[in-house]
């Protein structure tokens, strides 16, 4: 009986401290983005001065109206809408195309292909390659020159496979044994217990096409194409001239309070979307980090 009391102690200790500790990760986590916020909303003496905790002062909307007063803005929110939609649809299929296969053991040339996948992990082509590819297949300026480059991870490519490699043959083989080809098995069967996985993947090529402004200072000049990224990129890097552009506008403004605003403006859409796969997204993740 003693025995058993010191362990439930111990369990209830091994608890209270895991709790504990998990609550202080969740406002290292929480606390930055909600200084952000009360950043966002307060007046420009109040963020200028630093006096912003986590609650606004001098409380305006005045950044937000400055950021979604431009039609660009729109523009650009709706361009990086789509690329994120289509980058992860595009970007999805070719993994799961490129790891089913590679997860069988009887595929010829397995271990060869995986060793490029390796090696393009770990020796990038660099910048001019990219932007030659890209001029040679005339996508400058278009939302593809967005969307190509992060259509494959090797990353997200090696979780899906072994995902795959973690499903049961037997399975798979009374799917041919009643006449279902590679491609049905692939969609009826695998897919729908992959689900775990998918969402998971998505979620990481969503978060990369989403936060991507990178390729778009590569490739992109004109207004009509860029992303929300680099829109609010440009926005912050001319919040110093405001006072010269606009003053009027500017008098309620500071450079700080732009930032927030604009940090807020692009984390809020995925911020929304993670709920939705966040019950998928930790065990996607453990099973298909458990072989190697």
């Amino acid at each position: 009986m003693k025995a058993a009391a010191q362990k439930q102690t111990a369990e209830r200790v091994g608890r209270t401290i895991n709790g504990l500790l998990l609550f202080i990760l969740a406002l290292i986590c929480v606390l930055p983005f909600m200084h952000m916020i009360a950043k966002s909303f307060s007046g420009a003496s109040a963020v200028s001065a630093g006096r912003i905790t986590f609650w606004p002062l001098d409380a305006t909307l005045n950044t937000y109206r400055y950021v979604l007063q431009d039609g660009l803005f729109f523009s650009s929110f709706k361009n990086s809408v789509t690329i994120t939609l289509a980058g992860t649809f595009v970007a999805l299929a070719i993994t799961t195309m490129a790891a089913y296969p590679l997860s069988k053991q009887y595929f010829r040339g397995r271990k060869v292909i995986l060793m490029l996948y390796v090696f393009t992990m770990l020796f990038y082509g660099g910048m001019v390659s990219i932007y030659i590819f890209m001029r040679s297949l005339n996508l400058l300026n278009t939302l593809l020159s967005q969307i190509i480059p992060l259509a494959l991870s090797q990353y997200n490519l090696f979780i899906m496979k072994t995902f795959f490699e973690g499903i049961p043959e037997p399975i798979e083989e009374s799917a041919h044994i009643d006449g279902a080809g590679p491609i049905r098995t692939l969609v009826s069967i695998v897919l729908p217990l992959s689900l775990p996985s998918l969402a998971t993947i998505a979620l990481f090529y969503a978060v990369a096409y989403w936060n991507s402004y990178y390729h778009a200072m590569l490739f992109v000049t004109r207004a009509d194409v860029k992303p929300l990224q680099m829109y609010l990129y440009e926005l912050i890097t001319t919040a110093q001239n405001l006072y010269e552009v606009d003053p009027v506008i500017a008098s309620g403004l500071s450079g700080g309070g732009m930032q927030a605003a604009a940090i807020v403006v692009s984390t809020m859409p995925i911020l929304m979307v993670y709920p939705f796969v966040q019950k998928y997204f930790v065990k996607g993740l453990t099973i298909g980090s458990v072989k190697g």
